[in-house]
């Protein structure tokens, strides 16, 4: 009879999870901390501490439920400190004859995993049921489609789901109310408060642990309110719903120079975390329209980017690897800037988006895509480079959703697979979507000379440097149209106004190193010191 070890990864915290389901009488489960999955990225301090800390409770949520946990902590004597090893370590202990896991979030472990299949301690890896679709069905999908583009993707999902279905057609007559969702905010407009969870004592002794063991890593622990229990998790779910789902669509691109999260509903690290499932958050929102408490246009972009754009680009992700990763269609080749460490900038978008980053381990997808993600396509920042710091300061951030949204979607690396044209735009776009601008020391609606927003010179340089790649696109004809009839004075004095501004960009070394800051610099305290 198999003795197997179960081991629940930091983003399984679902009762649901497949290989709890099959766990036999007197099994044991192992959840396991480790030092080298905070390092292999300098991870933000909120991401680590949520992780950990949603972990130690799950944990307890299975011993009450009878089930035997060893549960690894950071600082435990015997910790190997890495997670495979670690593993194998606790399966001897308990004389386990196999590892049981369910596919991780990342191909690095899923490709360790695999290695060890045939070992004398052999790892049986099992399918996540926890989305809507496995990689094999987006595989069968993708097969034969020279360009697998999410819109259909996320037809068929509709389909299959019935989610905001009315028989064999579209709620409202529509897939897709993006036309709707573009609205800048208002002057004077007002947002709803975030739920704050109380730090209990496990909470209270990871943030001191993480603080001590992570203290050197970018980002602040001071603002730490995630849900990190399956009841916090609802709470926000439940206030998202309530509260923000109603104005999420029409204001769902706008940026605020004061608030960080608007109207988005922050769940993504929940989710991804299995304190809530995709299908739960989806028809809690569709039950939102049928009651008529949301319109349609934000329940439809909401669902979207769970249904649609998250299964899509997990799909992606499982079924092209490791090749995709690789992808730098592009030629970027510069190192990631210094202050997306620091925020030692004067553009003032990029700066209140690394501040709130650095505050918060969050920042919304257009100030992602739009404002940190569009300023490094600009400027030819490495995907590695990106990928690697995105991946490190965002709570939600696990490599299958990070990786394409950051190599395809934000930089076009992957060639166009993802998108069928860079998402590139020049400071005209923050200066509409934003409030950023007037308290800017550069002016967007100048491209050269010394107050020019360096976007607009930067984005006509980068549409010249790609000409040969980009300009054949049926999307694009119409600005490159634009940059035809420009006299050649005009087009040279762009062009240096945008190296002038790339010389000075200095480089960060890798993962921040020297532009690090300490937690107790950015307010975080042990409760003792708090007191004090």
């Amino acid at each position: 009879m198999s003795h197997p070890l179960v081991l629940v990864l930091g983003d399984q915290l679902s009762l649901d999870l497949p290989s709890l389901a099959e766990l036999p009488e007197g099994g044991v489960v192992t959840m396991c901390e480790v030092a080298a999955e905070g390092r292999y990225v300098a991870h933000h301090p909120q991401k680590i501490a949520l992780f950990l800390t949603a972990m130690r409770h799950f944990a307890e949520s299975l011993k009450q439920r009878g089930i035997r946990v060893h549960y690894s902590a950071l600082d435990d004597p015997d910790n190997t400190q890495d997670l495979l090893d670690e593993a194998e370590r606790v399966a001897r202990l308990y004389h386990c004859d196999e590892i049981r896991v369910v596919r991780p979030g990342e191909w690095r472990l899923w490709e360790a995993m695999q290695a060890r299949r045939q070992a004398s301690l052999p790892w049986r890896l099992i399918e996540d049921n926890r989305f809507f679709t496995t990689p094999a069905d987006f595989a069968d999908w993708a097969r034969g489609r020279k360009q697998p583009r999410l819109e259909y993707f996320y037809r068929e999902q509709r389909k299959r789901t019935g989610l905001l279905m009315e028989g064999e057609h579209p709620a409202g007559g529509r897939w897709n109310f993006d036309r709707d969702n573009r609205e800048p905010l208002p002057k004077d407009v007002t947002f709803p408060t975030l739920p704050r969870h109380a730090h209990d004592a496990i909470t209270r002794d990871v943030l001191t642990l993480v603080a001590e063991h992570f203290g050197d890593h970018f980002g602040s622990l001071e603002g730490f309110n995630w849900p990190v229990t399956r009841r916090q998790a609802l709470v926000d779910l439940r206030h998202f719903i309530r509260h923000s789902l109603p104005d999420f669509g029409r204001f769902q691109d706008a940026i605020s120079d004061a608030e960080p999260v608007l109207y988005h509903s922050r769940l993504s690290a929940a989710l991804n975390l299995g304190l809530l499932s995709p299908r739960e958050v989806c028809e809690a929102a569709e039950g939102a329209w049928y009651r008529g408490e949301a319109p349609l246009n934000s329940v439809e972009g909401f669902i979207r980017q769970i249904l649609g754009w998250r299964e899509y680009v997990r799909g992606l992700y499982w079924t092209r690897m490791p090749d995709y990763k690789r992808g730098n269609r592009l030629a970027a080749e510069r190192g990631l800037p210094a202050f997306f460490w620091s925020g030692d900038t004067e553009l003032r978008c990029l700066r209140r988006a690394i501040e709130m980053t650095r505050d918060n381990a969050h920042a919304h997808h257009i100030q992602r895509l739009m404002v940190t993600g569009n300023f490094a396509l600009l400027c030819g920042v490495a995907p590695e480079a990106l990928c690697d710091w995105y991946l490190a300061v965002y709570a939600d951030a696990s490599e299958w959703v990070e990786l394409p949204n950051t190599l395809g979607m934000v930089l076009h690396a992957d060639g166009g697979l993802m998108g069928s044209k860079p998402y590139s735009a020049s400071g005209k776009y923050i200066d509409r979507m934003s409030d950023h601008c007037g308290r800017c020391r550069y002016d967007p609606k100048q491209v050269t000379g010394a107050r020019a927003c360096p976007f607009n010179s930067l984005y006509w340089r980068f549409l010249e440097r790609h000409a040969d790649t980009l300009s054949s696109n049926p999307r694009m004809k119409l600005i490159y149209g634009s940059l035809a009839r420009m006299s050649d004075d005009k087009r040279d004095a762009m062009r240096q106004q945008a190296e002038a501004f790339l010389a000075g960009l200095d480089a960060a070394p890798a993962y921040g190193q020297g532009h690090q800051h300490r937690l107790h610099r950015h307010g975080y305290h042990p409760p003792e010191e708090n007191a004090q």
